[in-house]
């Protein structure tokens, strides 16, 4: 067999992903918080982006302003006998700031720190610090407070602790049970059945018949089986309600209260929806983001071809074509993010006006034909963002909400539905509650044909329970 060689000529598409393409794309995702922490970082790995100072200019306007001023001054003093310095001691009547000869430094105004609450742990090494315990407590109880998780509970056996301390189990019992007389009330404990027992012994309450329904039969009380302890306990039901509505005013974990590392306290808006006179004003919120540009500095080294060997022209280019880009994405990014929230303004304007009930169903195809964009990019686009309106902050991807037929021709967001169905539980007799068929029966008489299924899986999403757990005797 001979081998031969030959040219082949063949033409193909191909779809390829370029850097600048996956930084575009990256950028877009990005919520405010993230891209300023993004362009931080590209800050300080390229040397041609710098922070923009907008006011540069004004400053130096002003700075000449101020040489004039006091050329003019001097003039003037020839002519007059003035005292200039006293004069400009007081120079409210200028808008200039009022000098002092000897300025004392302001005095520290602790008002201004902000202080970040304590943590579960700090929380309750300060009252162990604070308690007189028998000698030696201080240490097991600083090792148990480190085994309490964040919601409260000791992670840990009295026995591993008295192993690991090479102390009496007894002495670790003594220092639980100081623990456990702590704040928050219940803290401390080693299951959800001690967890209550202590908050009822710290509110003071004495009643056999609560402590024995929590140490014995939390299950079948949260599962609405009051009959069946009314008769085990040869109570009426309603002693079994009231037993009820004690143990949901504690609280099971008792340190989700404190803040801890991981705690997300705010929502930075990525998007501002603001009604000025009657119409919705779209404001992109990108106050926070850091302002760059490219340095002036390295761009006259391209400019000067003999200032400089290859590879440094090589290297300038490429970190100035890399910032130029980024400069490109985030504007492309505030462009999109306004096309996209103007276009669900639009849509959504009911629902921006009377609430949560007038939200239309909406998915991602219809925003990008409307705006055109392929769906990926308004999918992207709304990822991770957050936008603020006259009825709340909500997610962007909160807008793109699933709808039921009526029979008005029309659709209803299920999220319309979901309003409707608290506003019906919220509104019904306690003690004879509508179960999920008698409510896809009213919501049939509205015109809306959903099925008891679709009522029960709307209701365990909106944390509703069933029938037998809302029903009051």
């Amino acid at each position: 067999m001979r081998l031969g060689y030959g040219l082949n000529v063949e033409q193909q598409q191909k779809l390829i992903m370029t850097p600048e393409l996956r930084q575009a794309i990256t950028i877009l995702q990005l919520s405010s918080l993230e891209l300023s922490m993004y362009i931080e970082q590209q800050l300080e790995e390229n040397p041609l982006l710098e922070l923009r100072e907008e006011d540069a200019e004004r400053d130096q306007e002003l700075v000449e302003s101020l040489e004039g001023q006091k050329v003019e001054g001097e003039r003037a003093g020839e002519q007059y006998d003035l005292d200039w310095e006293e004069y400009f001691q007081d120079s409210s009547d200028l808008g200039l700031p009022r000098v002092e000869k000897d300025p004392e430094p302001p005095a520290t105004s602790y008002e201004n720190f902000l202080s970040q609450a304590p943590t579960l742990m700090e929380h309750l090494l300060f009252q162990l610090h604070l308690s007189k315990g028998v000698p030696g407590s201080e240490i097991i109880g600083e090792y148990l407070i480190g085994n309490i998780d964040e919601h409260g509970y000791l992670r840990t056996t009295v026995e591993e602790v008295a192993a690991a301390l090479e102390v009496d189990v007894p002495a670790v019992e003594e220092t639980l049970k100081l623990i456990q007389t702590f704040d928050p009330p219940g803290v401390g404990a080693r299951t959800l059945q001690e967890c209550l027992l202590i908050q009822v012994e710290q509110l003071g309450i004495k009643d056999p018949l609560l402590e024995k329904i929590i140490r014995d039969h939390l299950m079948d009380l949260g599962r609405g089986r009051y009959n069946r302890l009314a008769q085990q306990y040869n109570v009426s039901v309603q002693e079994v309600q009231r037993v009820a509505d004690i143990i949901k005013t504690l609280d099971p974990k008792p340190g989700r209260n404190f803040s801890s590392a991981n705690d997300v306290r705010y929502v930075v808006p990525d998007v501002v929806v603001q009604k000025v006179e009657g119409d919705y004003v779209i404001l992109v919120n990108d106050v926070s983001l850091p302002r760059i540009t490219i340095n002036s500095t390295y761009r006259s080294v391209l400019n000067q071809r003999d200032s400089c060997d290859s590879q440094t022209r090589r290297f300038v280019e490429s970190k100035l074509n890399a910032a130029a880009w980024l400069i490109r994405s985030i504007e492309q990014r505030r462009l999109t993010l306004y096309k996209v929230a103007s276009c669900l303004v639009e849509l959504q304007r009911d629902f921006l006006d009377h609430g949560v009930k007038y939200l239309k169903p909406l998915n991602l195809k219809q925003v990008a034909e409307l705006v055109g964009l392929h769906e990926s990019t308004v999918s992207r686009a709304t990822s991770n963002k957050y936008i603020q309106t006259p009825q709340g902050v909500f997610e962007m991807k909160f807008f793109f909400s699933s709808g039921v037929n009526n029979d008005a021709g029309t659709m209803t967001s299920a999220e319309s539905i979901k309003k409707m169905l608290e506003e019906m539980v919220a509104s019904e007799d306690p003690k004879a509650p509508l179960n999920d068929q008698q409510i896809a029966e009213i919501f049939r008489q509205r015109g809306i044909r959903i099925s008891r299924r679709t009522v029960a899986k709307y209701r365990d999403e909106l944390g509703i329970p069933p029938i037998r757990q809302r029903k009051r005797y």
